[in-house]
């Protein structure tokens, strides 16, 4: 008999957020290994699209209004084998800031420039290729 995986934990949708040539990122303040600044993100809730997700997710922990423009893709994360999902996002409305101290430390809008000392291991590609596209150099 095999032994089947059992781990049914939801995915996390995270938010890529730009605005006026600058990609949100937030500080978590319990990193995840490695991960300690990210994108906005968390777990999708049962029966909710990812595109929902990452867009309530962003609201609850930096009280930006935003829109979802489209899921840049999905892949299971090399550092803490959770499914991700990745979707560009354009504020509707409001100002960031940590809406979540819970779970926030800080945040910050990066550069194109910048993003290597935020997530020093690189990002997804096709998330890295979206910021390419749409960030100044």
């Amino acid at each position: 008999m095999t032994q089947q995986n059992t781990d049914e934990r939801p995915g996390i949708a995270a938010a890529i957020v730009v605005h006026e040539g600058r990609v949100l990122m937030v500080r978590r303040r319990v990193s995840e290994g490695q991960l300690s600044w990210q994108f906005p993100a968390g777990e999708v809730e049962p029966g909710e699209p990812r595109e929902d997700a990452a867009v309530r997710e962003t609201k609850e922990e930096t009280g930006l209004d935003v829109a979802a423009v489209k899921l840049l893709g999905e892949r299971v994360h090399p550092k803490t084998g959770r499914l991700m999902s990745y979707t560009a996002c354009e504020v509707i409305a409001g100002t960031a800031y940590v809406a979540d101290t819970e779970e926030l430390a800080e945040l910050a809008w990066a550069t194109r420039g910048e993003i290597p000392q935020y997530v020093p291991y690189g990002l997804f590609e096709p998330v890295q290729d979206y910021l390419d596209s749409v960030l100044p150099s």
